[in-house]
């Protein structure tokens, strides 16, 4: 393999891998040794040199060397990029997975908008915007990010349960029992017409950028032009 994709692969690595040891083995040790706030700055700290080192490692990678997947690899990844952008921008919004004092009771209401959905709509959302990329087979530098990404995305979900669960007890059993981890696509009607509508122009307008930040036309744009 090349040399560059070897480092981007460690890279990623070194990204995954701080995330999911600071958030769970790590966690405890350091807040005791640092406070809680020394915890969020060290943490804060990690993610943002190492994703550095992701976009700087992907940067310098070979671009396009794959054959890609044609027409209906990019629809597929279209529709699969409006879902995440559906999911990912209802997360912001009354998410007791966030650090935020009312979790509890945001926890023990009932579900609305994209919790509806899945109750990891952020997770979701990042991983489908991963699995897009690699529907594509665009290049072997995206492949390798991409599959990272929706691996912390994902099972970091996963694990995520389990913290919360040890972290607020009875409110995230309460929220699990009303929610779920796999997407219900069957409730996206029930997000709402406004959400969607939202979401959709964000889609849209990210969708557009991608032709003046990758070079690629993305989304409809493809075939609008």
């Amino acid at each position: 393999m090349d040399a560059k994709l070897i480092t981007l692969a460690a890279a990623n690595a070194a990204f995954v891998g701080s995330h999911f040891a600071m958030s769970h083995p790590l966690r405890a040790p350091m807040v005791k040794a640092l406070g809680a706030g020394g915890f969020t700055l060290a943490y804060t700290a990690v993610s943002f040199a190492t994703l550095g080192w992701v976009a700087h490692a992907f940067a310098l990678a070979p671009g396009a060397d794959l054959p890609g997947s044609g027409e209906a690899g990019w629809i597929a990844a279209s529709v699969l990029t409006w879902l995440a952008m559906v999911l990912l921008a209802g997360s912001l919004i009354g998410n007791p997975a966030l650090p935020t004092p009312m979790a509890e009771t945001q926890a023990r209401a009932e579900p609305k908008g994209v919790f509806r959905v899945t109750r990891h709509p952020m997770m979701w959302g990042i991983g489908l915007w991963a699995a897009s990329h690699l529907i594509l087979f665009w290049s072997t530098r995206t492949m390798i990010t991409a599959l990272a990404m929706g691996t912390l995305a994902l099972v970091g979900a996963r694990l995520q349960d389990g913290k919360k669960a040890a972290l607020m007890g009875e409110a995230w059993g309460e929220w699990s029992g009303k929610t779920a981890y796999w997407p219900r696509l069957g409730a996206l009607p029930r997000v709402g017409a406004v959400p969607l509508a939202l979401s959709t122009a964000l889609w849209l307008a990210g969708t557009w950028l991608h032709l003046w930040q990758a070079g690629i036309p993305a989304g409809v744009w493809r075939w609008l032009g």
